[in-house]
């Protein structure tokens, strides 16, 4: 079930089976200049290596990756990938390791996107991530 909460105009702030803060983000492929979820994840990319502070660790295939484990996927998702990184810059008890490397999703709906990622500890991330995923909009 989720819970919707409304912070931002474009973005949603939901609480995803009742207990992981997410952010989602629905953008028509009309209002952006990026054909394919690839595109979004070489985007998120630069973004990322552009921010000091902030590392790039993998793009997952996680379409690719539930296929080739015959999991059930839903048939209006075209594609689907999660670009991993970290803004981790303090280690302050083992605990905050559960919540990190950070992932923003991409999927692929046909005719839009749907851009998520679970909402960070800390509000300059999560600041940075909202930016990122704004800034797909064409202008």
């Amino acid at each position: 079930m989720l819970n919707l909460t409304y912070r931002e105009a474009d973005m949603k702030q939901l609480h995803f089976q009742e207990k992981y803060p997410i952010t989602v983000f629905d953008i028509k492929k009309t209002e952006t200049q990026f054909g394919s979820a690839e595109q979004i994840a070489d985007y998120f990319e630069r973004c990322i290596e552009e921010t000091p502070r902030v590392s790039y660790i993998a793009t997952f295939d996680h379409l690719a990756h539930s296929r080739e484990i015959k999991g059930e996927v839903s048939p209006d998702i075209q594609a689907a990938i999660n670009v991993v990184f970290c803004f981790g810059h303090m280690l302050p008890n083992p605990q905050v390791l559960a919540v990190r490397p950070r992932s923003i999703g991409i999927a692929d709906m046909g005719d839009h996107f749907v851009v998520s990622f679970m909402d960070a500890p800390q509000k300059p991330a999560n600041d940075a991530m909202r930016e990122w995923a704004l800034a797909l909009r064409n202008r």
